[in-house]
């Protein structure tokens, strides 16, 4: 094998002045005046107004199907739901897309469509004729109109997600140590900043959707859109932009027909025989060897020079691959039961939107003369995320590097582990909760009387909330970490897409259970007062839901843990990454 290349920062120079193919959105730049920090805040204000206006719809959607499209509560949960795993479904096709032809461009592109569905849905609430009307039974063009809009806004989210973290991700050289180490930080960071959108979403927004109108609440998000938008364009000439390697799937495809192709061909001891080309004969510079691993040696076959290969006057990609491509097949693979063992807590944390929500309406929600939106409550999932995140990245991770020699203070799996055992604590603590308000409705004669406020404080849902947002801080943080950092380099936005999925499979997995828990329990019996989950929700039973989703959580915790011990990290070169 020849020697191996170095991913090296020599990628970010200017381009020659005869260059042709120099593209507004995919031109290098130069790594002293671009890049870093200063490119990254921009991105961040971008995925800011991109969350503010997510979560200014989302944190109310399920109250906005009951009250103005009346639907019930079972099918509102399950509309939010299937609209959430949508949402975070469609970043698999944003990440081909931006691994395609560039992230840059991509982001542009779905930018617009997402601030298109927006003023869709502000006229849905808005102009006469499409918006619902009070006391008004709902039509299907009503309904019709802001279902397209909501499903254009997943579109448009998707095509963001992936890629606006992968292109805040390219913007530290990984080859220099101190851009390598400010990159170690950057995910938590992130996480506050977005944190900081949300804050304003489920504060001012949802106020102004309770006080003020639908149109105002919605019509805010819309504007501070547009202001992200313009923000984003504006610093383009800041921003660092990587040559994209083509279609993922295309690779991935190659490897394996090349491998099938040979499969009576046997593989080399000698990882010298393999196929590898050197940084001149390489079509992407930027893209990192991969040593030869040993696991899925089937993969490997396709990097063998066969002797129709050595006839053959220039390599076929569809017959030969480099070891490097196939290794990164192989670190997909790899991955995957990682993937699969985050998906209940996904589902565990769908209840946020949903059934927290539907807890809160229920409760005393007086502060003083203030009555707290129930929608607004998220905001502490928010204030634990501002808050433990700083502490976590300055406090903790130097603390644990002393103990553990670990640069990140703990292995992101380590990371994962942690998050998921706490998200099991959350929805057995929100079990217990709702067994109290169960308890306080019975006792005041409230059992049919849905409409009437459960005389306990929402604030008992308070530790509920706050254990989500420290889940936020271990499992989403060291998932989206997690993904990125061991997808190739061709594949960035790929691995952004796979922590992104997981979040829309467990809402699918969610909205199943719930249609599973309704018509298993739509008839009475077993000391069960009728649905676990229906309109009247002193007469349900959410928490043996809950208890159902804290059984799963610590089940998928064991098979998390076998998983995460067989796991084998990416290397580049002699390096662990």
């Amino acid at each position: 094998m020849v020697e191996e290349k170095k991913f090296s920062s020599d990628e970010f120079v200017e381009p020659d002045e005869n260059n042709a193919t120099d593209v507004s959105w995919n031109r290098p730049s130069r790594k002293l005046t671009s890049g870093n920090w200063k490119a990254c805040w921009l991105i961040f204000g971008c995925e800011v107004c991109e969350r503010v206006a997510y979560y200014a719809i989302s944190s109310n959607l399920a109250n906005y199907l009951f009250q103005q499209l009346h639907e019930n509560r079972a099918d509102a949960a399950n509309n939010v739901n299937n609209w959430t795993g949508t949402l975070y479904l469609v970043p698999l096709l944003g990440a081909f897309l931006g691994d395609s032809f560039g992230r840059y461009v991509t982001l542009s592109i779905f930018l617009c469509i997402y601030l298109m569905s927006l003023v869709f849905i502000t006229m849905s609430v808005s102009v006469p004729g499409i918006k619902t009307e009070k006391n008004q039974p709902v039509s299907s063009t009503q309904s019709g109109f802001f279902y397209f809009a909501l499903y254009l806004m997943a579109l448009g989210a998707g095509g963001i997600k992936p890629n606006v973290t992968s292109f805040a991700g390219d913007q530290f050289d990984e080859e220099d140590p101190q851009e390598s180490k400010r990159k170690m930080s950057f995910l938590n960071w992130w996480f506050v900043s977005i944190s900081s959108g949300n804050v304003f979403s489920v504060t001012a927004l949802v106020y102004i959707q309770v006080t003020y109108g639908w149109t105002w609440g919605w019509g805010g998000a819309t504007a501070v859109v547009a202001l992200a938008t313009l923000v984003f364009f504006s610093g383009r000439s800041n921003y660092r932009t990587q040559k994209p390697a083509g279609s993922p799937f295309t690779r991935v495809a190659q490897v394996l027909v090349a491998a099938t192709r040979k499969w009576n061909v046997c593989v080399p001891d000698d990882d010298e025989r393999l196929y590898e080309p050197t940084d001149k004969e390489a079509q992407f510079p930027h893209i990192r060897n991969l040593p030869r691993s040993k696991e899925f040696t089937f993969l490997d076959k396709a990097a063998v020079v066969s002797e129709k290969d050595l006839q053959s006057k220039e390599v076929k990609p569809w017959s030969l691959c480099p070891v490097t491509q196939v290794e990164e097949v192989k670190l997909l693979v790899r991955v995957m039961p990682i993937w699969f063992t985050n998906l209940i807590f996904s589902s565990v944390f769908a209840q946020v939107g949903t059934l927290f929500l539907n807890q809160g309406d229920t409760m005393e929600r007086h502060l003083g003369r203030l009555q707290i939106p129930a929608a607004s409550f998220t905001l502490f999932i928010t204030l634990t995320i501002c808050t433990i995140m700083p502490l976590y990245d300055r406090c903790f991770v130097p603390f644990a590097r002393r103990i553990t020699g670990n640069e990140r203070g703990i292995t992101m799996l380590q990371r994962i582990g942690i998050g998921q055992v706490i998200s099991t604590v959350s929805i057995a603590i929100a079990a217990l909760v709702e067994m109290k308000r169960l308890r306080v409705a019975r006792q005041h004669g409230l059992l049919d009387r849905p409409q009437s406020t459960v005389p306990m404080s929402v604030f008992w849902l308070l530790p509920q909330y706050a254990l989500a947002g420290v889940c936020e801080v271990f499992i989403s943080v060291g998932q989206n970490e997690f993904f990125y950092d061991q997808a190739p380099d061709s594949m960035r936005s790929i691995g952004a897409a796979l922590y992104l999925s997981t979040i829309s499979i467990g809402s699918y997995i969610s909205s199943l259970l719930v249609e599973m828990v309704v018509k298993f329990t739509s008839t009475k019996g077993g000391g069960v007062d009728g649905n676990w989950i229906n309109d009247n929700l002193n007469r349900a039973h959410i928490d043996y839901f809950y208890w159902l989703l804290t059984i799963l959580s610590i089940i998928n915790l064991g098979i998390y843990v076998l998983c995460a011990r067989w796991y084998t990290y990416k290397n580049v070169g002699d390096i662990a990454i």
